[in-house]
């Protein structure tokens, strides 16, 4: 069975050996699964295999449920104070940050995104969701409520117990973060399941949970695929809350899974096709600069992506001039994800790669122009050209539905009206976009775009102090902010009789 695996790394942007564990790790342990399975774990550059980790099931869902609960009643939940649980916190990201270097180097070997922005953005990011909910450990607050002179009442925040929770690929630590901080914070236990796909970084993290100093069991990272380990967690009747991040469809069963068991609550950060607006008033080089990221970042894999771009007619021309210009720049800068130079780097799987690729087929047999991109990139590795796609229809595939790729549509408008309803066509309502000098335009249409995160003059910009979740089919509940501690704490009303008599 899987034992650890060790990597020494030799490349331009970081030298060093990293190790990792690749169990399972179970009530503060790693341990083998209990039948025995191993996944195999792709470098996406090159599409070699990495190592293989242990696969767990439902058997093994079991067993991790059975020890997160005897942690809760033991020596978690209500028994620890918040400001001890926002110390244990503090320590994993100070352990999170000693260990940045290495963390990063996974990252990029695993994800296929540059160790440089795995560092800046990923790593970085996680070290400060973990602070920042530990600082919210001990603010949980209730409250007292006036009903008559002869009652007192209140209410109390209390942890839901054994919550399970399952965060994708793209972006492995850093919904790490998303999900175990606010639930710790709030006196919860966690089963986690990373994804398959992606799990060094998780793996690494599971190390750092007994040296911070969490009581065996509190934190539990079970790998396996959706299907079995993800299922398990969905249909679990000894937990009571889960939280998943990841496509729509998946959402959909996990709900029904939840509904059919025992009514767990669920949170589902889901998926996304998002509007970037642009008008005529726009600084457009910034807005270029700004669109361009919203839609290539990490490879166009983003929930929040602005993928569908609408350009008022009067900088249309110059506009897409100028975002061609970026995209065929990115193509030449594509490359390993430890080479200083790289800008752009492969979709994160095969799968991943044959889907994108699949979308970019559909655009063509429907009759959208390839305007620039269109085809893999190179003969190694999960490569797609950064592709952009003219003269669309709101019908087609490629404007409908999220692609999760380095793909997008740019499609042209005439006034405020016509561009708010063709940016509410879609039955997602994850973010939006718009592109604006007029401040009081900028307001009105935010105010308009059904969306659960509005950017004005930039994008892909959430901060961890800001609610993040989605509208119609993109979610249920918020993630991030003092939101999210709604969502991992349920409310009992209390009400004491200090003088009503019958």
């Amino acid at each position: 069975m899987p034992g650890t695996f060790t990597h020494q790394f030799d490349t331009p942007t970081y030298k060093g050996t990293v190790s990792v564990n690749l169990g399972l790790f179970i009530n503060g342990e790693f341990v083998d699964p209990v039948d025995h399975e191993t996944i195999e774990v792709i470098n996406p550059a090159t599409g070699k295999v990495i190592t293989s980790i242990a696969g767990g099931s439902a058997k093994d869902i079991d067993i991790a449920v059975n020890a997160a609960k005897k942690a809760y009643k033991a020596a978690w939940g209500l028994k620890t104070p918040g400001s001890v649980r926002g110390k244990l916190l503090n320590k994993l990201a100070d352990l999170l940050e000693e260990h940045i270097d290495e963390l990063a180097a996974l990252e990029a070997l695993n994800t296929g995104k540059t160790f440089a922005t795995a560092k800046a953005a990923d790593i970085t990011g996680a070290i400060k969701t973990f602070r920042y909910f530990a600082g919210w450990a001990d603010k949980v607050h209730g409250k007292t409520i006036e009903t008559t002179d002869q009652k007192f009442a209140y209410t109390r925040h209390e942890p839901f117990g054994v919550v399970g929770q399952i965060i994708p690929w793209n972006f492995p630590i850093v919904m790490l973060a998303w999900k175990l901080a606010p639930a710790l914070a709030t006196g919860n236990v966690s089963i986690l399941k990373p994804s398959e796909i992606t799990p060094l970084t998780a793996l690494k993290v599971a190390g750092f949970i007994n040296e911070a100093g969490f009581p065996p069991g509190v934190v539990n990272i079970v790998n396996g695929y959706g299907s079995k380990a993800g299922q398990a967690i969905s249909e679990h009747l000894g937990i009571s809350k889960v939280a998943f991040t990841g496509s729509t469809l998946t959402g959909r069963k996990i709900l029904k899974a939840a509904a059919e068991s025992n009514l767990k609550v669920v949170t589902l950060e889901l998926g996304g096709k998002s509007p970037t607006i642009i008008f005529d008033d726009a600084d457009l080089e910034q807005a270029v600069k700004w669109a361009s990221h919203g839609i290539f970042f990490n490879m166009g894999q983003v929930c929040t992506a602005g993928s569908r771009i609408f350009v008022q007619e009067g900088v249309y021309d110059a506009f897409l001039q100028k975002f061609t210009a970026v995209a065929k720049f990115l193509e030449t800068a594509a490359g390993d994800q430890f080479t200083p130079t790289t800008k752009h780097g492969p979709q994160v799987s095969s799968g991943q790669f044959d889907r994108v690729m699949s979308y970019i087929g559909s655009g063509k047999a429907e009759g959208a122009t390839v305007h620039a991109g269109g085809e893999r990139l190179g003969t190694n590795g999960y490569f797609v050209q950064p592709t952009i796609f003219t003269d669309v229809t709101k019908d087609m595939k490629i404007v409908q539905e999220e692609i999760f790729g380095p793909v997008g549509v740019v499609l042209k408008f005439k006034t405020e009206e016509e561009v708010i309803e063709a940016a509410n066509d879609t039955t997602y309502g994850l973010a939006a976009h718009i592109f604006t000098q007029n401040i009081s335009r900028a307001i009105r249409v935010t105010n308009a775009l059904e969306a659960g995160s509005t950017f004005v003059n930039c994008a892909l910009t959430s901060e961890t102090s800001v609610p993040f979740g989605g509208y119609k089919q993109s979610g249920i509940g918020r993630e991030l902010g003092e939101y999210a501690l709604d969502t991992y704490t349920q409310v009992k009303g209390v009400h004491i009789n200090i003088g009503l008599n019958l």
